[in-house]
């Protein structure tokens, strides 16, 4: 009897990934993805869409990844269009970290072609992703920024031990000196020494309702700690972002003599101290520009600096973009703005920096 001929088996073929737009009633199934997904960050909460259109009107372009209809990859992009700063795909505008969240690298990748095709449907004249680590490793790359980051402990005193001795000095001046930190529900006390921070570094400043929208919006996960001296006087501020088991203190603000009370320092060591007593084991300084005042002031916390890869798909430009302070085309101008009366500044800024972003 002749022998069967062997019917070869097919190789198992993967799933195809899908990447489609963000559509309503996909909210639930995105939080609950980034909550999940290793290189999420606060940033790629969805919270972030209802703000950058309603406070800022950008045009969201949320993009979601499947395979056999699970989740498994997301890209939070929004065009930034202005006359001032020109016509941009961003993941994500005023947020230091973004670009793709996925499972694997198939994924990532799938969503970098799936932005860059919209990018050139747009026609805008770059598509910028935020990573922290390199995504598209033959892109242009912004060598400007730095984060920092570190584990903390549940024990605070060692928190403390583990700053280094000159910036613990100071801690402890700011102890001495009777200053307290209490939490604020509302941005009033914060946005006044934000805004005038700002106003003396000669950049604009973003508008109130924008900081009451992250209250808003993000609930507990956005609180305000402000320092204030034994007479109660506010000198000192802190909005910080609560992700997973990290904080991330990103705008802060404070008057002229915080310095030389140490309210700053103060104010930091009290979010780390009431963070790790809340469970928090990663703080977060986020970002600096190489070389700045925060640079320095981040690293005499014993922090070390991490680079930053900002990724551009240059279309109808040649050059990576220097919308920054560091810039020295704008010195000029933001000698101008520091002379300019707050109440016009405040008025006037945000209508400049929703084209930063």
């Amino acid at each position: 009897m002749r022998a069967l001929a062997a019917v070869p088996v097919p190789e198992p073929v993967d799933d195809p990934i899908r990447v489609r737009a963000f559509e309503s009633g996909d909210e639930a199934r995105w939080e609950l993805f980034v909550d999940g997904c290793e290189s999420a960050t606060f940033f790629h909460r969805i919270g972030w869409r209802a703000i950058l259109e309603n406070v800022f009107r950008h045009r969201c372009h949320y993009l979601l990844a499947t395979r056999a209809e699970a989740l498994c990859g997301v890209l939070p992009l929004a065009e930034v269009k202005t006359r001032l700063f020109g016509h941009a795909l961003v993941s994500l505008p005023f947020c230091v970290y973004g670009g793709p969240a996925a499972n694997d690298a198939d994924t990532e990748r799938a969503l970098v072609a799936a932005a860059a095709e919209l990018a050139e449907t747009l026609a805008v004249d770059h598509l910028e992703l935020r990573n922290r680590t390199t995504k598209c490793a033959g892109w242009p790359r912004q060598d400007l920024y730095v984060t920092f980051r570190k584990a903390i402990t549940a024990d605070a005193d060692a928190n403390l031990r583990a700053i280094p001795r000159k910036q613990r000095a100071m801690v402890r001046k700011g102890i001495a000196r009777n200053l307290r930190s209490e939490i604020d529900d509302t941005p009033e006390r914060f946005f006044d020494l934000y805004a005038d921070n700002v106003h003396r570094h000669g950049t604009p400043p973003l508008s109130r309702r924008y900081f009451a929208a992250l209250l808003d919006t993000f609930g507990n996960s956005c609180r305000i700690l402000t320092v204030c001296t034994p007479d109660g006087r506010a000198v000192s501020s802190v909005l910080s972002f609560h992700f997973r088991d990290e904080v991330l203190p990103y705008y802060a603000g404070d008057t002229p003599d915080a310095r030389a009370l140490a309210a700053n320092d103060f104010k930091y060591w009290e979010l780390m101290r009431l963070a790790c007593a809340a469970g928090v084991r990663w703080f977060d300084y986020g970002r600096s520009k190489r070389d700045s005042g925060s640079y320095d002031f981040k690293r005499n916390w014993g922090f070390e600096a991490s680079p930053l890869s900002y990724e551009y798909r240059l279309l109808k430009r040649g050059d990576v973009p220097q919308n920054n302070p560091a810039n020295a085309r704008y010195s000029t101008l933001m000698a101008v703005w520091r002379r300019l009366p707050r109440p016009l500044v405040n008025a006037i800024g945000p209508m400049i920096v929703r084209g930063l972003g």
